[in-house]
This record gives C-alpha cells, structure tokens and sequence, in this order.
C-alpha cells in the first residue's frame, strides 16, 4: 500500500517540471510585467479568497465526525483565508484600485478555476482527493508568492505592507504538512483511492496555472 508520503512526494515530482514555469511570476521579476497584470491578481484574489474561505468552512463541517483533526484543519485553513483578506487591500491600492474597483471587478472565467475545484471538492470530494491537492497545490502556489514578494518591492516599488499578502502565503504554518500528512494517510487506509487523489491534484495545479496565464 502506497503510504501518504510516497503519494505527496510522487504527485509533487509529477507536477514540479510544468510548475516550475509561471510566465508572469518571471516578467514580474524582469520588472516587465505590466501594472493591469497586478491588478487583475488583486482582483481575481478578492473572490477567490472569499470563495476558499467558505470552501473550507464547507469541508470542516462535511468532516467533523472524520476523526479529532479534520475540523480544526480545514477550519484553520478558512480562518487563514480570512487573514489573506485583510492583507489585501493594501495591494490592490499600491497598485491603482481602490475598494470600491475591487468591488466592481469581474473576474476572468480561467482564473477562477481553482476556486470552483476547490468548492467541488468541499462538497463532493473525498478528503484523500481534497488534502493531497493542497498539499500539492500550496508549495507550488507558496513558491510563486515569495517571488512576487521579493520582486514587487524591486521593480515596482511596492512597500512592506502592500507585499502582505504574498508574505503570507510564501510560508505553511509549521503544523499544516504534519497535519495533512495524517489526515490523508488515514483516508488510504480507509481505503480512499490514491489514484482519484492524484488526479485531484493534477487538476487542482492545471487550474493554478491557468489563473496565472488569466491575469497576464
């Protein structure tokens, strides 16, 4: 039986090599990038968050009888989001948009892919398809977030606190891949299917992707 972190660790090689190219990421770091690309970010960012936010409220309410960490992890996640909410405004505003242009922003359809995958997965995914698919998904994602942190102050002149948001995103909090870890290998050995998780995974980093094609 393949162990959870035999399945992480594949799905993550599986994934790294397409990862590993984000197109805007890198023009943001050229300092080439243009300012309409950051705001898009800031306002697909605006629903996206407020959608996973609810996604895993969703998920900690389906798995609260799904053993003692279930609940508080994905509950922690939700409440994570709730912070990623207040940290960006500050962005939006160093880059041109008041709260009022956040507000009648209207999202692109191919970038709001990973949040419909995501509220899918609240409300019909197995915990084994929805954990291995954050576990893959938010390296990849962290990785991008603190190279734009690195970047947007060089190049675009965005202070401490416009770069916030992606600060907080470039780090896992210490207990989140321990706790996931736990969660999906006690789904395996309920007998979840790992090859339904990979493929969980492999559509939830598609779906990273096309958001950071949208917004360029």
């Amino acid at each position: 039986m393949t162990s959870a972190r035999e399945l992480y660790e594949r799905t993550v090689a599986e994934l790294a090599p397409a990862a590993a190219h984000n197109r805007l990421v890198e023009r943001v770091e050229a300092g080439t990038a243009p300012v309409g690309a950051l705001q898009r970010i800031a306002g697909e960012e605006d629903r996206i968050i407020r959608s996973d936010r609810r996604s895993f409220a969703l998920l900690a309410a389906r798995f609260a009888d799904s053993g003692p960490t279930a609940a508080p992890f994905f509950l922690g996640l939700s409440q994570g989001e709730g912070q990623a909410l207040d940290l960006l405004p500050p962005f939006a505003a160093a880059v041109g948009l008041s709260p009022a242009d956040l507000a009648a922003y209207r999202p692109r359809a191919a970038a709001q892919t990973y949040p419909h995958h995501l509220a899918w997965l609240a409300q019909f995914g197995t915990i084994a398809e929805t954990v291995l698919a954050l576990l893959a998904n938010f390296g990849f994602w962290g990785g991008y977030c603190g190279r734009l942190a690195t970047a947007l102050p060089r190049h675009y002149g965005l202070s401490a606190e416009a770069t916030a948001f992606f600060r907080f995103f470039a780090t896992l909090p210490p207990d989140f891949e321990p706790t996931a870890l736990g969660l999906l290998q006690h789904a395996l050995d309920e007998g979840e299917s790992a090859e339904d998780a990979r493929h969980a995974a492999h559509l939830m980093q598609a779906y990273e992707a096309s958001f950071w094609t949208a917004v360029l």
